[in-house]
Protein backbone atom coordinates (compact mmCIF):
# COMPACT_ATOMS: atom_id res chain seq x y z
CA UNK A 1 0.00 0.00 0.00
CA UNK A 2 2.73 2.51 0.90
CA UNK A 3 4.50 2.02 -2.43
CA UNK A 4 1.57 3.28 -4.51
CA UNK A 5 2.31 6.85 -3.49
CA UNK A 6 5.67 6.82 -5.31
CA UNK A 7 4.66 4.94 -8.47
CA UNK A 8 3.56 6.83 -11.57
CA UNK A 9 0.80 4.43 -12.59
CA UNK A 10 0.23 6.19 -15.94
CA UNK A 11 3.80 5.49 -17.05
CA UNK A 12 3.23 1.75 -16.54
CA UNK A 13 0.47 1.63 -19.11
CA UNK A 14 -1.32 -1.70 -19.07
CA UNK A 15 1.31 -3.36 -16.88
CA UNK A 16 0.82 -4.49 -13.30
CA UNK A 17 3.45 -4.94 -10.65
CA UNK A 18 2.83 -7.13 -7.65
CA UNK A 19 5.20 -6.81 -4.71
CA UNK A 20 4.43 -9.36 -2.02
CA UNK A 21 6.05 -9.12 1.41
CA UNK A 22 4.86 -11.54 4.03
CA UNK A 23 5.64 -10.34 7.55
CA UNK A 24 5.24 -13.47 9.63
CA UNK A 25 6.08 -11.91 12.98
CA UNK A 26 5.31 -8.19 13.01
CA UNK A 27 7.39 -7.01 15.92
CA UNK A 28 10.40 -4.78 16.14
CA UNK A 29 11.39 -3.44 12.74
CA UNK A 30 10.20 -6.37 10.58
CA UNK A 31 7.37 -4.48 8.87
CA UNK A 32 9.68 -1.52 8.24
CA UNK A 33 12.35 -3.80 6.77
CA UNK A 34 9.76 -5.42 4.48
CA UNK A 35 8.63 -2.03 3.18
CA UNK A 36 12.20 -0.93 2.52
CA UNK A 37 12.98 -4.24 0.81
CA UNK A 38 9.90 -3.91 -1.40
CA UNK A 39 11.00 -0.42 -2.42
CA UNK A 40 14.44 -1.75 -3.34
CA UNK A 41 12.81 -4.55 -5.37
CA UNK A 42 10.82 -1.93 -7.31
CA UNK A 43 13.99 0.06 -7.99
CA UNK A 44 15.70 -3.06 -9.31
CA UNK A 45 12.71 -3.89 -11.52
CA UNK A 46 12.68 -0.36 -12.89
CA UNK A 47 16.42 -0.48 -13.73
CA UNK A 48 16.06 -3.87 -15.42
CA UNK A 49 13.03 -2.76 -17.45
CA UNK A 50 14.70 0.47 -18.52
CA UNK A 51 17.85 -1.41 -19.65
CA UNK A 52 15.82 -4.00 -21.56
CA UNK A 53 13.63 -1.37 -23.23
CA UNK A 54 10.43 -2.72 -21.69
CA UNK A 55 9.70 0.80 -20.42
CA UNK A 56 10.92 4.10 -21.82
CA UNK A 57 10.92 6.22 -18.68
CA UNK A 58 11.13 5.56 -14.94
CA UNK A 59 7.86 4.74 -13.18
CA UNK A 60 9.14 5.61 -9.69
CA UNK A 61 8.62 9.21 -8.63
CA UNK A 62 10.66 8.71 -5.44
CA UNK A 63 12.18 6.05 -3.21
CA UNK A 64 10.68 4.80 0.06
CA UNK A 65 12.31 3.63 3.27
CA UNK A 66 10.72 2.68 6.58
CA UNK A 67 12.15 2.61 10.09
CA UNK A 68 10.84 1.85 13.55
CA UNK A 69 11.53 4.16 16.49
CA UNK A 70 10.46 4.14 20.10
CA UNK A 71 10.85 5.59 23.56
CA UNK A 72 11.98 3.43 26.48
CA UNK A 73 12.35 5.07 29.89
CA UNK A 74 12.69 8.46 28.24
CA UNK A 75 15.37 7.34 25.77
CA UNK A 76 14.68 7.37 22.02
CA UNK A 77 15.60 4.15 20.17
CA UNK A 78 16.08 3.53 16.46
CA UNK A 79 15.26 0.29 14.62
CA UNK A 80 13.69 -1.63 17.47
CA UNK A 81 14.47 -5.29 17.99
CA UNK A 82 12.04 -7.83 19.47
CA UNK A 83 13.13 -7.36 23.10
CA UNK A 84 12.90 -3.57 22.87
CA UNK A 85 9.54 -3.75 21.13
CA UNK A 86 8.12 -5.87 23.97
CA UNK A 87 9.20 -3.41 26.67
CA UNK A 88 8.83 -0.09 24.85
CA UNK A 89 6.87 2.84 26.30
CA UNK A 90 5.70 3.82 22.84
CA UNK A 91 6.71 3.13 19.27
CA UNK A 92 6.26 4.45 15.76
CA UNK A 93 6.88 3.29 12.23
CA UNK A 94 7.85 6.05 9.83
CA UNK A 95 7.66 5.52 6.06
CA UNK A 96 9.43 8.39 4.35
CA UNK A 97 10.55 9.26 0.84
CA UNK A 98 14.08 10.04 -0.21
CA UNK A 99 12.96 13.60 -0.98
CA UNK A 100 11.87 13.96 2.65
CA UNK A 101 8.11 13.56 2.38
CA UNK A 102 5.86 11.45 4.58
CA UNK A 103 4.12 8.37 3.21
CA UNK A 104 2.93 6.98 6.55
CA UNK A 105 3.41 7.43 10.27
CA UNK A 106 1.92 4.82 12.57
CA UNK A 107 2.38 4.82 16.32
CA UNK A 108 1.08 3.85 19.71
CA UNK A 109 1.71 4.61 23.36
CA UNK A 110 2.26 1.20 24.93
CA UNK A 111 3.41 1.53 28.55
CA UNK A 112 3.13 5.29 29.06
CA UNK A 113 2.07 8.43 27.25
CA UNK A 114 4.32 10.03 24.65
CA UNK A 115 4.96 13.76 24.89
CA UNK A 116 5.20 16.02 21.85
CA UNK A 117 8.85 16.58 22.78
CA UNK A 118 9.46 12.81 22.65
CA UNK A 119 7.58 12.62 19.35
CA UNK A 120 9.78 15.37 17.87
CA UNK A 121 12.90 13.48 19.02
CA UNK A 122 11.56 10.28 17.46
CA UNK A 123 10.71 12.08 14.23
CA UNK A 124 14.28 13.41 13.97
CA UNK A 125 15.69 9.97 14.73
CA UNK A 126 13.45 8.41 12.06
CA UNK A 127 14.44 11.02 9.46
CA UNK A 128 18.15 10.51 10.24
CA UNK A 129 17.70 6.72 10.11
CA UNK A 130 16.00 6.78 6.71
CA UNK A 131 18.72 9.10 5.37
CA UNK A 132 21.23 6.40 6.38
CA UNK A 133 19.11 3.72 4.70
CA UNK A 134 18.91 5.71 1.45
CA UNK A 135 22.68 6.30 1.50
CA UNK A 136 23.33 2.57 1.99
CA UNK A 137 20.91 1.59 -0.79
CA UNK A 138 22.43 4.17 -3.16
CA UNK A 139 25.89 2.82 -2.39
CA UNK A 140 24.72 -0.73 -3.12
CA UNK A 141 23.19 0.31 -6.45
CA UNK A 142 26.34 2.22 -7.46
CA UNK A 143 28.52 -0.76 -6.47
CA UNK A 144 26.24 -3.11 -8.41
CA UNK A 145 26.35 -0.84 -11.47
CA UNK A 146 30.15 -0.61 -11.27
CA UNK A 147 30.43 -4.40 -11.02
CA UNK A 148 28.01 -4.76 -13.92
CA UNK A 149 30.01 -2.26 -15.97
CA UNK A 150 33.30 -3.99 -15.09
CA UNK A 151 31.82 -7.35 -16.08
CA UNK A 152 30.52 -5.87 -19.34
CA UNK A 153 33.85 -4.19 -20.11
CA UNK A 154 35.75 -7.38 -19.25
CA UNK A 155 33.41 -9.40 -21.48
CA UNK A 156 33.77 -6.86 -24.31
CA UNK A 157 37.57 -6.87 -23.94
CA UNK A 158 37.61 -10.68 -24.08
CA UNK A 159 35.47 -10.63 -27.23
CA UNK A 160 37.72 -8.04 -28.84
CA UNK A 161 40.79 -10.06 -27.89
CA UNK A 162 39.18 -13.18 -29.35
CA UNK A 163 38.41 -11.30 -32.59
CA UNK A 164 41.96 -9.94 -32.86
CA UNK A 165 43.43 -13.38 -32.17
CA UNK A 166 41.25 -14.95 -34.83
CA UNK A 167 42.11 -12.12 -37.29
CA UNK A 168 45.83 -12.70 -36.70
CA UNK A 169 45.43 -16.40 -37.34
CA UNK A 170 44.12 -15.83 -40.88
Amino acid sequence: RVLRAVVDLDSLGERSIMVDCDVLQADGGTRAAAITGASIALQQAQQRWLRSGLIEKPFLKDSVAAISVGVMKGEPLLDLNFDEDCMIDGDFNFVLTKSGNIVEIQGTAEQSLISWTDFDRLKKLAVDGTVQIFATVDELFVTKEKKSMKTSLFSLQNRLNAVSVSDESH
